[in-house]
């Protein structure tokens, strides 16, 4: 039994589904078919025994009528009324009292596959002779002048040949029945297993064209479409995800070789001929450094991106007071740019708790407040202000008069080493990862965060947040 599982498991499922289907047809065949025929077998029986008893209970009236003058002669001469209501295939046979036949009358059914036996009382009774099944009606007969016993056989022929037509077509029928449920099984399983094997062509399409192949499907609102709307789904993410990091790489590569082909290029230089310089060994090594602590703020930057795109948050988090948090970061940048103006409205923040990891929140303050320094050339004031959405989101709004972005830039500043100006950011120290970290980690909360700008009027960025109170 054992092996035969195993056999059975290591079956594609195509014919696990085929057989399955099979089997179970098979068990409701069987158990429809054995009430079906212990149904049919119990009303033809009853019919057969009803027959004879209707037989039985016209003998005796007739009996009983002549009761007075009943005898052996009697019963002889009424041979012709027993034959009128004999039927084919039955034996009528009135026996005395010694059990010994006064009057036989038969058709078609030989007088001694039943030997003659008298009774008391009425008995029936289905017995066999050789392959031929019998029913026996026996019953007594008491008269004044004549004790006996009347005995009706009819032979079952008609009735077992019925049983075995009826035997014989519930078999074909479901033998039938098992091969076209099979048949059926074996195509309804290859047609819901298409698209399943249409996910595995899919599948070694990509292995061998890339990610750019997809599962062709009706969308039948059933649970195989489902299933490949899904799986592409998830491939359009891959796909998404392995090009964006691709570009990520690209991009890396490229914001690092810039800093290392300045220091490669002022090392050569005095390697060759400048070290009995001074002067150009100084400036060298200035410039050599000022790459060196770019590279290293980028080199933390893509550190604190990475970190930032992990699925589950750094530390631990906890309930805080944010109204304390933005007070403490603004102080800390009012300090670092004291020629900048930086208010802050955040009263709303009276009473409200927050569940994050302290550092992060630090993290997008710092962000948003720093971009806002940076680009605020003209006017130095910076405004932070906050506000309740209904009962369950908090909204930072830090809004700047500087440069501003332009329109169509507006969507991509998100987007991970994106410089709307990249000279101009370079020498404002900009990496173009800020805005990108300070998005992941407000998604990892379930937050959003919003850029609004006009070119020469300045930026606002609103971050969303839930709370409690």
């Amino acid at each position: 039994m054992k092996k035969l599982r195993m056999r059975f498991t290591r079956l594609p499922i195509k014919w696990q589904m085929t057989l399955w289907s099979a089997f179970m047809l098979f068990v409701l065949f069987t158990v429809y078919n054995a009430v079906q025929y212990i149904g049919i077998n119990q009303w033809m029986s009853s019919r057969e025994v009803e027959s004879v008893r209707k037989t039985m209970g016209e003998l005796q009236s007739y009996f009983t009528e002549k009761s007075d003058i009943l005898d052996a002669g009697q019963i002889v001469r009424s041979r012709h009324f027993i034959q009128s209501i004999n039927q084919k295939n039955q034996l009528i046979r009135i026996l005395d009292g010694e059990g010994k036949p006064v009057l036989t009358v038969l058709t078609a059914l030989p007088e001694d596959w039943v030997a003659p036996r008298p009774v008391t009382k009425t008995e029936l009774e289905s017995v066999w002779h050789q392959e031929e099944h019998l029913l026996v009606l026996r019953a007594p007969v008491v008269s004044d002048k004549f004790r006996g016993t009347i005995e009706i056989v009819s032979n079952l022929e008609t009735f077992d040949e019925l049983k075995g037509v009826i035997t014989l077509v519930m078999i074909l029928g479901g033998v039938g029945g098992i091969l076209l449920s099979g048949l059926g099984g074996l195509l309804l399983a290859g047609r819901l297993l298409r698209p399943v094997q249409s996910i595995t062509e899919t599948m070694r399409r990509i292995q061998r064209n890339g990610l750019q192949e997809r599962v062709p499907f009706h969308d039948n609102k059933d649970e195989i479409s489902a299933l490949a709307r899904v799986f592409n789904e998830m491939m359009d993410q891959l796909e998404t995800s392995f090009r964006k990091q691709k570009q990520f790489v690209e991009d890396a590569s490229h914001e690092l070789r810039t800093p290392i082909a300045i220091i490669s290029g002022h090392l050569s230089m005095l390697n060759r001929w400048g070290k009995r310089d001074p002067v150009l060994v100084d400036e060298s090594l200035g410039a050599s450094l000022e790459e060196l602590e770019r590279l290293k703020g980028l080199v933390q930057e893509l550190l604190e991106l990475t970190r930032a795109e992990n699925a589950s948050s750094d530390g631990v988090t906890e309930l805080f007071d944010l109204g304390e948090t933005i007070a403490q970061i603004v102080k800390n940048v009012s300090v670092v740019h004291p020629e900048f103006e930086i208010t802050t409205d955040v009263d709303a923040l009276k009473g409200v708790q927050i569940r994050l990891v302290p550092n992060h929140i630090k993290q997008i303050l710092l962000i948003l407040l720093d971009n806002a320094v940076k680009y605020s050339s003209k006017r130095n004031k910076i405004h932070v202000s906050t506000v309740l959405v209904e009962d369950t989101m908090l909204r930072i709004v830090i809004r700047d008069y500087g440069m501003g972005i332009p329109k169509e830039e507006v969507e991509h500043v998100f987007d991970r080493f994106y410089r709307v100006d990249k000279a101009r950011s370079r020498k404002r120290g900009g990496s173009g990862l800020g805005l990108s970290i300070a998005k992941r980690l407000v998604e990892k909360y379930h937050g959003d965060i919003r850029l609004d700008s006009e070119e020469n009027q300045g930026t606002t960025v609103t971050v969303q947040l839930p709370f409690s109170r």
